[in-house]
């Protein structure tokens, strides 16, 4: 019935415009993105509603101005001085009018809301700030000043060589002070969460939960007016669909097709295929913070059971190559030589039997409901593993949770085994292993391994204090063989990114990191 409706629903207000419509496969948690650590929050909020001081470029691998026109760091790393345009306009729509285009005052409080536990907004956020807690923003970022109008100074506790890159990230997209002062005198501050304001190429306009998100142009945005007048997201958790979709005109752009359904579009002149190589792991989180799970022995043994070679090739489809550590071959520190873990059953019994369960256990697998890059076929991933399991006496039951529930519950560390994927913003190896294996992750909710150890907390802390590459490459290689050593995943595949368009879309490019650019895009 959603599939005869949607064209209807956008009808009415865009008859006359020239819209982009994107099919994708879930709904975001909210528009306030410091909140969420999902890609697909992220995208629906930070990537069309909002900018950063700086961008990174994944084409040309390297960190690009943005909200700030220029910067300088200090000769021993401490303090970062930020100059910033004098020409970014905010949203304008019925609930908001501004006053004035961006100054200091706004990366003030994007930032100080996330780190002052006294900040009036800092409570706003009912799970706290998941990647800020994770970066250790709190204890790393000593003060934010505005030494002028258009200048933001930022000082550190300490060096950290990831700090630059971190701020292109999602959670660091930049508020309207203003705004948030409207909401604060009006003591509404969770209408942020859903009617955001932001300086991007897009406003928000209307949110249909599992439905669409519509969006309309901005048209003071400061890169220039994006190619499409409207924007929509037709959430569609079937990839069969979202392919119907496109193939009916429905959507002019389909995200996460499975890779058969890419094998088709080729065929089909109406369509194109975008794609790259992914800077993305897909893998299973193993809860170290549940019994028998604790042991390594056990995770060693669920990573010898599971042949993920069969994994590989049934879900993926040959369009993705298998993971043995947390990034991909591709990143600079890539430990190449580690042992990994070969399909062996009967090693995976005798561990058991070495952590005094010979008769195996009971456990849970997690998993989505619908198709994603990092998990094309859910269903198939997890019945896999389940029957692999079984074949060393672990009894697994496998759960399908809707997404956002998915997320909510994994953060808070109800899973056993989890069916997850990480992908990272900026290419600098950190962004993977900070979130997912630092002991403040752990208490931020996106270390789904719930693994909390000095030495390996430690190397990981270190490596950010070092400005040689070199340097940096010898403590994550280390990092990695405690990972690998502790079993703290079931490291999958690094897909290849697709999507898929009809003929006639011009201006997209598939991002490595998934992230999402529509302001270039426009339909001929």
């Amino acid at each position: 019935m959603r599939l005869a409706l949607l064209p209807l629903l956008f009808a009415p207000w865009l008859a006359q415009a020239a819209t982009l419509a994107v099919c994708t496969e879930a709904s975001p948690e909210g528009f306030d993105v410091v909140q969420y650590n999902s890609l697909t929050t992220t995208n629906a909020s930070a990537d069309v509603l909002m900018n950063r001081l700086v961008e990174f470029d994944a084409t040309r691998g390297e960190l690009l101005p943005s909200l700030a026109s220029s910067w300088q760091v200090s000769a021993d790393g401490l303090t970062y001085d930020f100059t910033l345009r004098d020409d970014v306009a905010f949203h304008r729509t019925d609930y908001f009018s501004p006053s004035r285009t961006l100054n200091a005052d706004d990366v003030l409080f994007s930032f100080q809301r996330m780190l002052d536990a006294n900040h009036p907004w800092h409570a706003s956020a009912a799970s706290g700030y998941p990647h800020a807690q994770s970066m250790q923003w709190p204890d790393l970022v000593k003060s934010i000043e505005a030494p002028a109008p258009h200048q933001v100074r930022i000082t550190l506790t300490r060096p950290d060589a990831t700090f630059l890159a971190t701020l292109s990230m999602g959670f660091a997209s930049i508020y309207s002070a203003e705004y948030a002062d409207q909401l604060l005198a009006a003591g509404t501050l969770a209408e942020l969460n859903q009617k955001p304001i932001g300086t991007g190429p897009f406003m928000l306009r209307r949110f249909q939960k599992d439905a669409a998100v519509r969006y309309v142009a901005h048209l003071a945005y400061f890169a220039g007016k994006p190619a499409v007048d409207a924007l929509i997201f037709a959430i569609t958790p079937d990839a069969n669909v979202r392919l119907q979709k496109l193939r009916r005109n429905e959507c002019q752009i389909a995200l996460s097709p499975k890779p058969q359904d890419v094998r088709s579009a080729e065929t089909d002149p109406n369509l194109k295929v975008v794609q790259t190589p992914a800077f993305m792991t897909a893998f299973v989180a193993i809860n170290t913070q549940h019994a028998p799970l604790d042991k390594p022995e056990v995770r060693q043994a669920i990573n010898l059971a599971f042949d993920r070679a069969s994994y590989l090739k049934a879900v993926f489809e040959d369009s993705a190559s298998a993971a043995s550590g947390p990034y991909p071959p591709n990143t600079w520190s890539y430990a190449g030589d580690l042992p990994g873990y070969a399909h062996d059953p009967a090693k995976a019994r005798e561990l058991l039997t070495k952590a005094g369960l010979a008769d195996g256990f009971k456990t849970t697998i997690w998993t989505r409901p619908s198709g994603s890059l990092l998990n094309p076929n859910p269903s198939l991933g997890a019945q896999l593993l389940q029957a692999d399991l079984a074949q060393i006496g672990v009894r697994a039951e496998i759960r399908v949770i809707e997404w956002g529930e998915l997320i909510r519950r994994a953060k808070a560390g109800e899973h056993d085994l989890l069916f997850m994927g990480w992908a990272g913003d900026n290419g600098d190896p950190d962004n993977f292993l900070t979130p997912q294996f630092a002991c403040a992750s752990v208490q931020s909710g996106l270390n789904f391994a719930r693994y909390c150890d000095p030495r390996l907390d430690q190397l990981i802390s270190q490596g950010k204090t070092q400005s040689v590459q070199a340097e940096r490459s010898r403590l994550y290689v280390q990092a990695q063989r405690i990972i690998q050593e502790q079993a703290l995943w079931i490291p999958l595949a690094h897909p290849t990114a697709f999507a898929l368009t009809r003929a006639n879309v011009e201006g997209y490019q598939v991002s490595p990191f998934g992230r999402q650019d529509f302001a270039s895009a426009r339909v001929r």
